[in-house]
């Protein structure tokens, strides 16, 4: 755009804008490109016009928007970075987001594909659902403030009109209704009022428009425009647009009801229903180019941004430019129109009587009878019991289909075929599609099947199997499945994995050898490793200290967890009697001595003379078999 003659080029705003060409103009500010000199960065400067400087209204709605933008950080929304004013220039310093508008797009390529329309709303709706979040409505979306960036990122501009949730008039302090009235909702022009829902109906505008490429509604003034959102209904895009398919149909129908109650709650919503249309629709559906417009001598008016009266006030409506039109919300009553040429009427009353029984007929057959049309209502998100009577109501004919869903509650309708809003004859069939839940199998009981037989079971549940791995089992014979994650009896969706474990079977056990050591010590050990131990045998021994192990069986090799293993312990050596010698000669106690199984150590005392056992060690009680027993004689 030129931009010869304009005395801000150059300048620089608040002492850090400097200003460097002018980008577009519009009924409000005009947009440069600037360089922020303190961060030395490109951005897009909004300068209000300078006849709405002093007025208040204009001032305030300006810079609402730079703290409607401010206060929203999400990457499909322009951002606004600072607002100022520098000697009665009134500016926002926003991102430079280079690259074309949507209006742009659909002026060169007309319609587009249900594809590429449903790629360019989702990112739209994203950053409304963003801003409804935080309790901000947008109040003019239409295709001039969506930017598709050079990157092929879609940013929603101008929260000019933006206005938090709770505050839902939208007259100024003037009484003027503000808005684009080609996407104004019935409750706006109506009522001046909206909320989240308004969006929502705006953005389903804006998606017919992308899918026929035309505006849903076109006048010689706006207020025609107006007049047709509050008393007529958005066609079907299938009736511009032939080929496209119902649940498009559906999608837009549901968008721009006229009841803001039978429209989706806010963006997050409608991008659910978008994205679930999507998913219902094929390939070669959402690539299709349109095949003609049906409705060719609809024709696009300039998008005007106007304002409206709010019941029935009279107020200004502006466009590119600064020329006014005044405009009143009502309509006129169509003025009677007298004809009298003077001529005697002549009396045909047969004919006139056969006329009126032809024409009452007709009516009858296309307004009552079998010729007779209605309108498919919107039934989606209703519970069965409620659609049904609903197209019982409207003289249809339902037919109850089930489907599973994901995100839609069970029992509440999914789908109608044919679409809301499609027209009809009465009594036709109409299908419609009940959500049957989430999608969901239980995990059957796969304890002791082979990793075959668990694989089969779960292909017949619509599960797969996972990961497998493999442990001992003292229970489960080797390779038969021990134990599944998720357990037996979890809802799974479909395709979900399930993983096993595996027997090995039993664990082998190492039996380590305790000969010789402590038969308690040896005890406890086994019993750890979890054998079965037998110590009940006792032997005598002469070699082998009591309470030791004398023998083990098995001595080694492995075992498994409840085998027994076999102790022998010492009970030590025999012990016998100790035989009494005192006072026998010394041979003689040798003799009974060696009997018994002892052996003799002879010590003399005074030279043991006499030959007589005056002492013996031990004396008396028991000692060891094959013990010494020393004897002392004198």
């Amino acid at each position: 755009m030129s931009s010869t003659g304009d005395a801000l080029i150059g300048r620089t705003l608040d002492g850090r804008y400097r200003v460097l060409s002018r980008i577009a103009e519009g009924g409000m500010a005009t947009v440069y490109l600037a360089v922020d000199e303190r961060l030395e960065r490109e951005v897009a400067l909004k300068v209000m016009r300078p006849h709405l400087v002093h007025d208040e209204t204009f001032v305030s709605r300006f810079r609402r928007e730079a703290r409607s933008a401010a206060a929203l950080s999400h990457p499909n929304v322009v951002a606004v970075y600072d607002q100022g004013e520098d000697d009665g220039q009134v500016f926002l310093a926003m991102e430079l987001v280079p690259g074309v508008t949507l209006r742009d797009v659909l002026n060169e390529e007309g319609s587009l594909s249900p594809r590429a329309a449903l790629d360019l709303v989702e990112p739209v709706l994203m950053a409304l659902a963003e801003a409804h979040h935080k309790g901000l409505i947008h109040r003019d979306v239409k295709p001039e403030n969506v930017i598709i960036n050079d990157n092929g990122t879609v940013k929603v501009a101008d929260f000019g009109l933006a206005r938090a949730v709770s505050s839902q008039t939208m007259t100024s302090s003037s009484g003027v209704l503000l808005g684009t009235v080609a996407y104004l909702s019935p409750e706006q022009v109506e009522r001046g009022i909206a909320d989240a829902r308004s969006d929502v109906y705006a953005t389903g505008l804006v998606l017919f428009e992308m899918l026929t490429g035309t505006k849903a509604f076109t006048g010689e003034t706006p207020i025609h425009v107006a007049y047709q959102h509050v008393h007529g209904g958005v066609p079907a895009p299938s009736s511009r647009v032939e080929g496209l398919p119902p649940a498009l149909d559906d999608l837009v129908a549901v968008a721009t009801a006229r009841d803001p109650d039978e429209r989706p709650a806010d963006a997050a919503e409608l991008l659910q229903l978008v994205r679930r249309t999507r998913a219902s629709l094929t390939p070669a559906v959402l690539d299709a180019r349109p095949a003609g417009v049906a409705a060719a001598a609809a024709v696009s008016t300039p998008t005007a941004t106007a304002a409206l009266p709010v019941r029935g006030r009279t107020a200004l409506a502006t466009g590119g430019s600064a020329r006014t039109t005044a405009i009143a919300l009502e309509p006129r009553p169509l003025e009677g129109v007298v004809l009298d040429d003077g001529r005697r009427r002549r009396s045909w009353w047969p004919a006139a009587l056969v006329a009126v029984l032809l024409a009452a007929a007709t009516g009858w057959f296309f307004l009552l009878g079998p010729g007779a049309t209605t309108t498919v209502p919107s039934v989606l998100d209703r519970p069965q019991a409620q659609a049904v009577a609903a197209l019982r109501d409207a003289h249809l004919d339902p037919t109850v289909a089930q489907a599973f869903s994901e995100t839609v509650t069970a029992g509440t309708v999914v789908q109608v075929d044919p679409g809301v809003g499609a027209s009809v004859r009465r009594g036709s069939e109409v299908i419609v599609t009940v959500s049957k839940g989430p999608e969901r199998y239980a995990v059957p009981d796969l304890a002791g099947s082979s990793t075959a037989e668990a694989r089969r079971q779960l292909a017949l549940t619509n599960l797969t199997l996972g990961k497998v791995t493999q442990a001992y089992s003292d229970t489960v014979p080797d390779g038969q499945v021990v134990s599944s994650t998720p357990k037996a009896g979890t809802q799974l969706k479909r395709g979900a994995a399930v993983a096993l474990v595996v027997s090995r079977g039993r664990q082998p056990i190492k039996v380590p050898d305790f000969t010789g050591k402590k038969a308690s010590e040896a005890q406890q050990a086994l019993a750890k490793l979890g054998l079965t131990v037998d110590a009940t045998q006792q032997e005598n021994s002469d070699t082998v200290a009591k309470g030791d192990v004398i023998s083990q069986s098995p001595r080694d090799g492995t075992l498994f967890k409840g085998d027994k293993v076999t102790l022998v312990v010492s009970k030590g050596p025999v012990m016998v009697d100790v035989p009494d010698v005192i006072g026998k000669q010394v041979d003689d106690a040798r003799r009974i001595l060696e009997a018994a199984g002892f052996k003799v150590v002879v010590e003399k005392a005074l030279g043991g003379i006499f030959g007589t056992v005056r002492f013996q060690d031990p004396d008396r009680g028991q000692a060891p078999k094959g013990s010494t027993v020393t004897v002392t004689i004198v």
